[in-house]
């Protein structure tokens, strides 16, 4: 627990602050365009002044029954009318959409923003009390600082605990992010399908990943004495071919699994999905990974590939979801 209020207060809170980053304009993000256009309800105020006036034409103007404009104002009338049926089913269907829309979106929104003001506060207060005196410079040195030595530091006590929190926020950002990429808007995004990729990365990724590093770091180190400056080639290698495959696997079955999905759906979209991930993840990881194994030390690895992995998990979601898609026209033919 300590280590779960310590992560969702402070250092590890700067993950949240980049799923805005990369997910595009803050404004964007938070309060989107509604799905129904401008232009429409324009042109429906339009139909209706034609309307009007053509009722209003008739009426005060008056036309003789003999005249021959009286027929053709009377079609051009009557088809109005018909329209503005039309028109008013379709401006009730539309209001009814804009007022569920709008509950979604606050919540969703909501939910935001909550985030990002509990995010600011907490990576800000973490020297709070002992900043009188401080010039700007110092602020601006000390807290970064001061965030990253805390984080150190729960860390070292609670190691598992703390790298399950960081890749549960970061699949939940990475699913958010993969959603809004797809053009989903904010009150339309599918917080059940967060949940998940939020809980895959809580019991799965982050404890696994943890006992992942220490294993691989062991075996190079302590069983092939592995230790020069070029042992991060075969560390790679491995990661690359054995543990990524594994993983991305493992993501496919536990989200079926909480999908409740039958075992051949499951595995249909571990067939559909494996060699498509592994291709994608040699456009990203192996540099990535250079850095991983070749400059970060073993303790801050899942924190560094965490941080990369904001855009795999991307990747990951949007894969996903396109199983859920097919298994779906799958039942439907």
């Amino acid at each position: 627990m300590k280590a779960a209020a310590f992560f969702f207060g402070r250092s590890g809170s700067f993950l949240c602050l980049l799923a805005l980053f990369f997910s595009g304009h803050t404004a964007a993000f938070l309060f989107p365009t509604a799905d129904v256009s401008s232009l429409h309800i324009t042109k429906t105020r339009g139909q209706f002044s034609r309307i009007h006036a053509v009722r209003d034409e008739v009426i005060d103007v008056g036309v003789p029954a003999n005249d021959s404009r009286s027929s053709d104002t009377s079609t051009s009338l009557t088809q109005l009318q018909e329209q503005k049926g039309e028109l008013r089913f379709d401006a009730e269907a539309i209001l009814s959409q804009i007022k569920v829309m709008d509950k979604n979106t606050i919540i969703n929104t909501s939910i935001f923003a909550i985030a990002l003001v509990t995010v600011v506060f907490q990576v800000l207060s973490v020297d709070i009390g002992i900043t009188r005196g401080w010039s700007a410079e110092e602020i601006a040195y000390r807290v970064p600082l001061d965030n990253w030595n805390s984080y150190n530091a729960i860390l070292a006590s609670a190691p598992i605990q703390t790298k399950s929190i960081t890749s549960a926020t970061v699949y939940a950002i990475g699913d958010t992010i993969a959603q809004r990429t797809e053009g989903t808007e904010i009150g339309e995004l599918d917080r059940a399908r967060i949940g998940r990729s939020l809980a895959a990365g809580l019991i799965g990724h982050g404890p696994l990943s943890h006992y992942w590093y220490q294993i691989s770091e062991d075996f190079f180190n302590n069983v092939l004495m592995w230790t020069d400056w070029w042992s991060f080639i075969p560390k790679v290698v491995i990661d690359q071919t054995l543990w990524g495959p594994f993983w991305n696997n493992s993501y496919i079955v536990l989200l079926g699994v909480m999908q409740l999905q039958k075992p051949s759906q499951v595995w249909a979209d571990i067939k559909r999905t494996t060699i498509p991930l592994v291709v994608s993840g040699l456009k990203l990881w192996p540099l990535a990974h250079c850095i991983t194994y070749g400059l970060v030390p073993v303790e801050n690895r899942l924190l560094w590939v965490d941080l990369v992995e904001i855009v795999w998990v991307t990747i990951l979601a949007t894969q996903a979801a396109g199983s859920v898609e097919h298994n779906e026209a799958s039942e439907k033919n």
